[in-house]
């Protein structure tokens, strides 16, 4: 979170410095080019600050989840909780039937987040009517596990060195091998726990694996720069199982 900050609120400043520099923008006390140019390093500070934050190492102690045993170790996370009032067995079919379209901002995050480009099906332009989820699992993510009721994990490859062929069926344990200098992958959950009579907290969490200095610092710029879009996609989704878990009740 404080990277991604530091990112944007850098990026903002370098703006404003660029633009001071052909005009000085008083209302920010910048009444010349030279505070203008300040402006701008300090801007250009900031965000390199951001993206150089170190991105430490978390490993689990024990496995408690589906998700922990995919992903036990990573450097990069994020985690989204909601209550929902409505039996565990209508959460997690909720869950599994959520389309894009339910997804408040869905298509515009991703539209940026592909800047804008088309291509084939996939989680990043998914068709209207089709659960989320399937899609998912049907293009780019592999299903890692499932709990009926409880919890199911995907994960994908974000990152590959030159030349790696993916297997044509990948099992969960082809997953967990993927550690070789060159590669981050991520696996992300849903998990539904009963949270009082009639009532359940369901989570989602993401976690990537860099395996070696490099692949990690690559990924760090691309984390930073699409954390606030995931994270409020992530809330958004679950805003999303909320309304249909408790709307279908």
């Amino acid at each position: 979170m404080l990277p991604s900050v530091l990112v944007y609120c850098g990026l903002l400043g370098i703006f404003l410095g660029g633009v001071s520099l052909l005009r000085p923008l008083r209302f920010l006390r910048i009444r010349s080019r030279r505070q203008a140019a300040i402006f701008l390093a300090l801007g250009l500070t900031v965000a390199a600050a951001g993206f150089a934050f170190p991105a430490r190492e978390t490993r689990i102690a024990g496995a408690h989840t589906e998700l922990d045993e995919f992903a036990p170790v990573y450097q990069f996370h994020e985690v989204h909780s909601i209550r929902v009032n409505a039996p565990r067995e209508r959460v997690y079919g909720a869950i599994k039937q959520v389309t894009a379209d339910e997804i408040r901002f869905f298509r515009t995050l991703v539209w940026i987040r592909r800047l804008g480009r088309p291509g084939p099906e996939s989680i990043l332009n998914p068709p209207e009517d089709a659960p989320l989820l399937e899609v998912a699992t049907r293009t780019s993510f592999l299903l890692l596990a499932e709990e009926p009721g409880r919890e199911i994990v995907m994960g994908t490859v974000v990152a590959a060195p030159p030349g790696f062929l993916p297997r044509s069926n990948p099992t969960g344990e082809d997953f967990k091998a993927l550690r070789a200098p060159g590669f981050a992958v991520a696996a992300m959950n849903f998990l539904v726990e009963e949270d009082g009579p009639g009532a359940c907290l369901v989570t989602t969490e993401t976690r990537i694996y860099a395996a070696d200095t490099p692949a990690r610092r690559r990924f760090s710029v691309y984390w930073r720069l699409i954390y606030p879009g995931s994270a409020l996609i992530r809330m958004m989704w679950l805003r999303a199982v909320k309304l249909r878990a408790e709307s279908a009740g």
